[in-house]
């Protein structure tokens, strides 16, 4: 095994198995992650502001854009637990979908982690 592909157990919720199955090959899938990484940075923290000032719409917004393209380089329980928070964010109050986004969060930073180091393994 090289280090480009390190074992599955490094992982947690990044699934580089069925990354790879989506996006080709090593190389597409390391011009990809920064993408997800770039909006994982920009949204996870700002979606909990959003909630926690009651503006639910913006959030759903956003919700719904890491939706979309989770899937690709996650595990499919995590892309569960984010299309749950998504879908009570289209219904449901600020205080409901924040209970749900405060379980989630720390699963989407450790995902920002895993990309990280990830990243950094498959650049050394």
């Amino acid at each position: 095994m090289s280090i480009t592909t390190p074992p599955e157990h490094a992982w947690v919720h990044l699934d580089v198995p069925r990354a790879l199955q989506q996006v080709g090959d090593m190389e597409a899938l390391q011009g990809m992650l920064p993408m997800l990484q770039e909006l994982l940075d920009r949204d996870v923290e700002h979606i909990g502001q959003l909630l926690a000032a009651g503006d639910v719409r913006t959030a759903n917004g956003l919700l719904h854009a890491l939706k979309g393209c989770m899937p690709i380089f996650c595990t499919p329980s995590l892309c569960e637990q984010l299309a749950q928070v998504e879908f009570l964010s289209k219904t449901a109050s600020a205080d409901v979908v924040g209970v749900g986004y405060t379980a989630l969060t720390p699963k989407l930073k450790e995902l920002q982690l895993e990309i990280v180091n990830f990243l950094g393994q498959a650049a050394g």
